[in-house]
């Protein structure tokens, strides 16, 4: 197995200014992907949306450093006021308000998951599970300790109760839906060649 090979990079041309133009091009179609799967939102003040599991494939498909570049991204298009954030938010105080910490989160989820991708993590259904688990926690170690900080205003809620619980049975539906289709769609590429070259078996 070839280090350092993710599926995006069975596409990048061998010469150095296409790669990078490609490098950019996956990096902007990939926050592109995120803002469109952010605007699945449902709940408040922390919403359920199609947002993890955007940033956690992005990671998983484009690497570490890509899919963390695209994360960043991202967040740079919010925190210029385009309207990426969930509920159509914008600007710094999105980014300071309760789901601050989970927007700074993902940096690390896509960085995570897209380190273990280059390991191979997403070819195996259990490897990728256990990638997505971690990514996942990335996500809610920064996301609790930020939102504890708003606990005043969670009505009384617990800060469990509010950022964690909720999403636990929706993150463990995207989990199974990754283990179900990383592998597979390498399967596929190996089917048709064109993951050849990456030595997987």
């Amino acid at each position: 197995m070839i280090a350092g090979l993710t599926v995006a990079d069975l596409g990048r041309p061998s010469e150095k200014g296409l790669a990078r133009i490609y490098d950019a091009a996956m990096v902007v179609g990939g926050a592109v992907a995120i803002a469109l799967c952010t605007q699945i939102a449902i709940g408040y003040p922390v919403p359920i949306t199609g947002q993890t599991f955007a940033v956690l494939m992005v990671g998983v498909l484009l690497g570490s450093r890509r899919g963390a570049v695209c994360v960043l991204t991202y967040l740079a298009a919010g925190m210029a006021g385009l309207p990426v954030f969930s509920h159509g938010r914008a600007g710094l105080a999105a980014m300071l308000g309760p789901t601050g910490g989970y927007l700074l989160g993902f940096v690390a989820a896509a960085y995570v998951v897209g380190r273990l991708a280059e390991r191979g993590w997403d070819r195996h259904a259990a490897t990728t599970v256990l990638a997505m688990v971690l990514g996942n926690l990335a996500i809610y170690a920064c996301g609790l300790i930020w939102l504890s900080f708003f606990a005043g205003a969670l009505g009384g809620r617990g800060v469990l109760a509010v950022g964690l619980y909720p999403f636990l049975l929706g993150d463990l539906l995207k989990i199974v839906l990754a283990a179900l289709l990383l592998p597979s769609g390498w399967r596929l590429l190996r089917f048709f060649g064109v993951a050849k070259s990456s030595g997987w078996q």
